[in-house]
């Protein structure tokens, strides 16, 4: 549904350093960087091999009220991108453990992000099923 996301961000290599380390365990680790040219600032992609699907882009201006989801394929990534989450800048926002209000199967766990962006990872077992 959505190809690509950009991601505002104040500091692109402190976010660069939280997303690379967050992202890793979700299978989503190859990077991609685009220098400004031509109106656009510095972009870095995230991604599987060869989808870039998630940008943060440089700016002076984040929005307080976006909210990012990544989809895990199991509980066990969910921990260890969260734990690589804290380890790279990030605060807990919410410790891995299911989301019954959600789903009785939904496992997830919240960081706030470099720039206090509200994120979750989150595994549905129900999509791979």
């Amino acid at each position: 549904m959505i190809d690509h996301i950009y991601l505002p961000v104040t500091d692109l290599k402190r976010s660069d350093t939280f997303y690379g380390g967050m992202l890793g365990p979700l299978g989503m680790s190859e990077r991609w960087h685009f220098k400004a040219q031509a109106g656009y600032p510095d972009l870095t992609g995230f991604g599987e091999p060869g989808i870039p699907g998630f940008w943060l882009k440089a700016s002076k201006t984040t929005c307080a009220e976006l909210y990012v989801a990544f989809a895990a394929k199991n509980e066990a990534a969910v921990n260890k991108a969260y734990e690589a989450a804290l380890a790279n800048g990030g605060k807990d926002n919410g410790a891995p453990g299911l989301r019954p209000q959600f789903d009785p199967r939904y496992y997830a766990a919240n960081v706030l992000d470099p720039d206090g962006y509200n994120v979750e990872i989150c595994y549905k077992p129900w999509l791979y099923e």
